[in-house]
């Protein structure tokens, strides 16, 4: 293995065994079983609470320095029951079928269904208006008006994924009154994900599952109706972000992130327990070699980046940005063989990932595009070159989120030799930026790839295009 500046043969032969001792390592398997036994890690929950102690005491484990708790306030969504009802035409008598001899007045049929974070208390009645993949086109194509939205979960591939919250927007824009969204994964799995960040929704919106969505686009063309009721509170609450340090007490510090809260419903072990066992095993090898560390290394477990991104804005409100050389956001890695780093626009960031994985014989996929949905997305925004390890299903799976966001998010999916060797890859990587100057992400720039990618209407429809870029 390549040497990556001073440190000499010595600290090689430490990399090594450090490396070597990972091979056996249990503490990302032991985190994350612990994580997944809990009943559940949603934001500003008693689980979540739960689980920052348990990250608090593996980064402990792991020889960290300085490990700390630090509470933010948030706004904390609980759900309660939710029914969907799909109701015959106008209510009328007047006709009793279609013209292929389905009857559509006298239809009343209630379906499974999960009220999405932060749709508010509410019962809304009105037209079912299938939107397909609820892209800008189709939405605007669409006569939205008093209706009630259907979309489904993914993307066409031939154009960029789209995310939950900007389908929702669009919809809301163009008069819709109420938001399905519907699985594209079989398996009775209704999906759940926020509505918008950290703040009571304009309107109710709700998960069903694939099999619920093959109804409700026939229903839509037969031009029935539809009934959303959804019970939920939404209260003032508090998370916590919990961190740690290794290395050299130095002025500057590369900063690893990984949100370990995950939704109410499902054990969340790909997102993001994955992410953070993943971290935390990190974290040990890099105190093995701390001698060999250029700089400071912040280890960060974040609270409630499903429900806005919260944990990492208070990070970063609290941290002195032009210290911070680089943030990488461990949010995905650990889940699939296929490890990959997102550069976020960086060239330099780029050219170091596919440096270290080539010294290390590993592959590294790579997309050198940005975007502003996870936890890098507070420190991108303010300059911070910003790395993401996410991982992905073999290929010919669909793209979307696959198990993530449903009941089937479960800790079988996983398996420990993912999370070794993405520890492994990610100490690599932060070893490597400790020792790199990598240069400041350019605003005007990010703002332009952003357009590009045609991200700025959806990103205004969620209310977080950054007011600055105006």
């Amino acid at each position: 293995m390549a040497d990556h500046g001073n440190g000499g043969q010595a600290n090689e032969d430490t990399l090594e065994r450090a490396l070597g001792r990972a091979w056996t390592d249990d503490r990302a398997w032991n985190l994350l079983t612990n994580l997944t036994e809990l009943p559940h890690r949603m934001g500003g929950s008693a689980g979540e609470r739960r689980a920052a102690e348990s990250v608090r005491a593996a980064l402990e484990d792991a020889g960290l320095a300085d490990v700390q708790v630090d509470e933010f306030p948030m706004q904390c969504w609980e759900r309660g029951s939710t029914t969907l009802t799909v109701l015959g035409g106008d209510g009328s008598d007047s006709t009793t079928s279609t013209a292929d001899g389905t009857d559509t007045a006298r239809l009343e049929r209630e379906f499974d269904a999960l009220a999405l974070p932060y749709s508010p208390a509410a019962s809304v009645e009105g037209p079912l208006v299938d939107v397909g993949y609820g892209t800008p086109k189709e939405i605007a194509a669409a006569d939205l008006q008093d209706a009630i939205a259907v979309a489904s979960t993914t993307t066409p591939p031939e154009q960029r994924f789209v995310h939950r919250m900007e389908t929702f927007g669009h919809a809301l824009e163009a008069g819709s009154t109420a938001f399905i969204f519907a699985n594209h994964v079989p398996g009775q799995l209704p999906p759940t994900g926020a509505l918008t960040f950290n703040t009571e929704a304009a309107a109710p919106g709700v998960g069903v599952s694939a099999e619920t969505h093959d109804w409700l686009t026939e229903y839509a063309e037969r031009g029935t109706r539809t009934r959303v009721r959804v019970d939920a509170e939404t209260t003032a609450g508090s998370s916590q972000n919990v961190h740690g340090t290794v290395g050299p007490d130095t002025d500057e510090e590369v900063l690893v992130v990984a949100h370990y809260d995950g939704h109410d419903i499902s054990e969340a072990a790909l997102d993001n327990g994955c992410g953070i066992a993943t971290a935390v095993a990190a974290s040990a090898i890099l105190e093995s070699i701390a001698d060999d560390l250029a700089c400071q290394v912040r280890i960060a477990g974040v609270g409630c980046e499903e429900i806005g991104l919260l944990g990492a804005e208070a990070l970063a409100e609290g941290a002195d940005l032009e210290s911070v050389r680089a943030v990488v956001n461990v949010d995905g890695a650990g889940r699939f063989r296929n490890l990959r780093a997102l550069s976020h626009g960086s060239e330099s960031l780029a050219d170091l990932a596919a440096d270290v994985a080539s010294d290390a014989g590993q592959p590294l996929g790579h997309d050198p595009d940005p975007h502003p949905f996870s936890d890098h997305w507070p420190f991108l925004r303010a300059g911070v070159p910003s790395l993401q390890l996410h991982s992905e299903p073999p290929e010919g799976r669909e793209r979307g989120r696959g198990w993530g966001h449903t009941t089937a998010d479960t800790r079988d999916k996983v398996d420990p030799r993912n999370l070794r060797e993405h520890a492994m890859l990610t100490a690599l990587l932060v070893r490597a930026l400790t020792r790199a100057e990598i240069p400041r992400t350019d605003a005007d720039e990010l703002r332009d790839q952003l357009r590009e990618q045609e991200y700025e209407p959806g990103m205004r429809a969620a209310d977080i295009w950054p007011p600055g870029w105006d």
